[in-house]
């Protein structure tokens, strides 16, 4: 019983652990938020038509901020995009372009 309540506890702490690395890189966790689409190799999205997601990874860091920041200002138009970009400060639009731009 003992142990069970050791390893109970040490999975505890490390969820824990790992929730306060994500909350203290706000890059990371919103990753999930594109790697849903950008992140399928030969993906393709269908709305509003039919195109194919382009990688993010490896992008420069200054067309990635400048591609979201496009779409918050609706100069880029895609439903998606611009609910997304519009969610974003400018802090996690520059954390999203540095994460990305050191992906392969």
């Amino acid at each position: 019983m003992k142990k069970l309540f050791v390893l109970l506890a040490l999975a505890g702490v490390a969820s824990a652990a790992s929730a306060v690395d994500l909350a203290g890189n706000t890059g990371k966790v919103n990753v999930s938020m594109c790697i849903g689409c950008h992140g399928i190799p030969g993906y393709k999205a269908t709305f509003p038509e039919v195109y194919q997601v382009p990688m993010l990874g490896g992008q420069s860091e200054k067309y990635i901020e400048n591609a979201l920041k496009a779409y918050q200002k609706g100069e880029r138009k895609h439903p998606s995009m611009q609910g997304i970009a519009g969610s974003l400060s400018d802090k996690d639009i520059a954390e999203l372009a540095a994460y990305y731009s050191q992906q392969k």
